[in-house]
């Protein structure tokens, strides 16, 4: 087990997996969803993307706390970026499996930004997993996308969900592809929690 944690810490997202694996790496905290703009910048590559809303959302969030001295407040952001484009959650059934057709029987790469906000300033990091998809059976892909399971996930998966069936293969971190990569979240907290007592 890891020292007792000596700060306070503040999840700056709705996402449940995310809630998840924070508490699976042993940290106790918070949950207070951040309101910002998403939309992608003009010329802005998919890692500056997830990084830049990391790092708003965190800012946003410790933005609201006065007594913020012993704060630690993490934003993070994933997105599936195919051919160098990014594949956002999909408005609908029918975005959805255009996504789907599009990444079957291919390798593309899941990346997250995740940012520490702290009275020091912000500090950020990125994941970025390749996943390989094996070709999917349209019968299979019609029965998925009639369920709500692909509107609320970039790519319009989830790989904890039915569509791991279609994975046959990821190099990199798996919790990544779930929406935080745990060893590089607690490595990031580690570096601002000792900002702290700095």
């Amino acid at each position: 087990m890891s020292d007792p944690q000596r700060f306070r810490l503040v999840l700056a997202s709705a996402s449940p997996r995310r809630r998840e694996l924070l508490t699976q790496a042993g940290y106790v905290f918070t949950v207070e969803a951040a309101d910002i703009d998403e939309m992608q910048r003009a010329g802005e590559s998919p890692a500056g993307y997830v990084c830049h809303l990391a790092e708003e959302k965190a800012q946003a969030v410790f933005a609201k706390h006065l007594d913020n001295s012993n704060l630690i407040v993490l934003g993070a952001d994933t997105t599936v970026v195919l051919d160098g484009e990014i594949l956002g959650k999909p408005a609908n059934a029918a975005e959805a499996k255009h996504m789907l057709r599009r990444l079957s029987g291919r390798t593309h790469q899941v990346l997250t930004g995740i940012a520490a906000a702290t009275r020091e300033g912000v500090r950020s990091a990125i994941e970025s997993t390749s996943v390989t998809f094996s070709v999917i059976p349209e019968v299979e892909l019609d029965a998925y996308c009639a369920t709500a399971e692909p509107l609320d996930k970039a790519g319009a998966y989830g790989i904890q969900g039915y569509a791991a069936r279609w994975v046959p293969r990821i190099d990199g971190c798996y919790f990544n592809v779930m929406g935080l990569p745990i060893a590089r979240t607690v490595a990031l907290l580690q570096a601002a929690a000792e900002r702290l007592r700095t």
